[in-house]
């Protein structure tokens, strides 16, 4: 089969690679059909995750068709179009029982495109299937779908729930990529007041207003000031930081109120300064994480029924084939206004099961 193949820091090739086979009882094999290239590819491919090594396949988020399984696995079969969600579970060790499955200890977590092959891919085998694929109803196209393996409970997971957005809250995101963009969209859910985006695109803060965001500000063009006009000095209750770099993450304690929340979503690769000299005494809550999926059957639910916004975040489509030129479409998302793009087959056709008898 053809993959998209770590060459080391700069470098990914879509070139010929073994096809994946069963090797424990839980897998599954599943053909790929759609699939996405996420802001973290782009860090692999900086050097900011030594753990990727040259010769790894790439890529953590997919739908797909279910190929052959595990004689363990019970909750899908050959046939059944799936999910295929960023983060594995074994379901057996402490971190699992607790639902935080990103910090699982028995062999899941963070794995797909980073310690095993990913789903950048003709195929994938995908470890603890039953916890780890998700069957999708005729009703949700694979386009949309593939946002729910990582970026929406990503957002909604790392960014509001652990930012605790509350009725009336000043909410700022900082970074209008798709992580950005789904934060909005998700944190829209609880009524905040107000949300204000933050980033160096113009067409990014413009897609960040149709996405939800009632105020926008360059971030090289003093948003600080913005966010204590808005708060009358206060500051904002939560502070989402969606890129990963150093400048952005101060940026984000800068803008925060007394007893307010910072949320880390971005995948940091350089070590940034605390600034406990200003923060001590301000009782500030800094939260980071890396996202369980415990939320993903709720954001599907959520999806199916037509409440959770998605269209738009797929700005560019490409073949399988394309890997390349859609990671270098990608990786200059400032120059060709990527925000998502996705590769594979046709978009899944929606049924309509709308009974027009009578």
């Amino acid at each position: 089969m053809k993959a998209a193949v770590f060459q080391g820091p700069g470098s990914v090739a879509w070139q010929d690679v073994p096809d994946p086979g069963i090797k424990d009882p839980g897998d599954a094999i599943v053909r790929v059909d759609v699939v996405t290239i996420c802001g973290t590819d782009l860090h692999i491919l900086k050097g900011d995750v030594p753990e990727v090594t040259p010769g790894r396949v790439l890529g953590h988020e997919a739908v797909g068709t279910v190929v052959e399984t595990g004689r363990d696995v019970r909750s899908v079969r050959p046939g059944d179009r799936v999910l295929v969600s960023c983060i594995s579970a074994c379901g057996r060790c402490r971190f699992c029982r607790e639902g935080r499955y990103g910090q699982c200890r028995g062999g899941g977590g963070w794995i797909l495109g980073h310690l095993i092959d990913g789903t950048q891919a003709e195929f994938v085998r995908v470890p603890f299937a039953d916890l780890s694929v998700h069957p999708l109803p005729s009703t949700v196209d694979s386009t949309d779908a593939v946002l729910l393996a990582d970026i929406f409970p990503t957002s909604y997971e790392v960014g509001v729930l652990n930012g605790a957005v509350t009725p009336g809250d000043t909410v700022v995101v900082v970074g209008a990529g798709p992580i950005g963009l789904a934060a909005i969209t998700t944190a829209r859910l609880y009524s905040p007041g107000r949300i204000v985006a933050v980033d160096l695109a113009d067409s990014r803060l413009a897609a960040a207003r149709e996405f939800g965001a009632d105020a926008t500000a360059r971030a090289d063009e003093g948003p600080e000031q913005l966010v204590a006009d808005l708060t009358e000095g206060l500051g904002a209750d939560v502070v989402m930081e969606a890129v990963g770099v150093p400048q952005t993450f101060e940026l984000c304690t800068r803008m925060v109120r007394p007893g307010g929340r910072v949320a880390n979503i971005g995948v940091h690769g350089k070590p940034a300064t605390l600034h406990l000299e200003d923060l001590w005494i301000k009782d500030v809550t800094i939260t980071t994480g890396l996202v369980d999926t415990s939320s993903t059957p709720m954001l599907l639910r959520m999806m199916a029924a037509g409440r959770l916004p998605a269209a738009g975040l797929i700005t560019h489509r490409f073949e399988l084939g394309q890997m390349e030129e859609a990671y270098d479409v990608f990786g200059r998302a400032a120059d060709t206004g990527a925000l998502k793009v996705a590769l594979g087959s046709p978009p899944h056709t929606v049924v309509d099961t709308t009974d027009t008898a009578g």
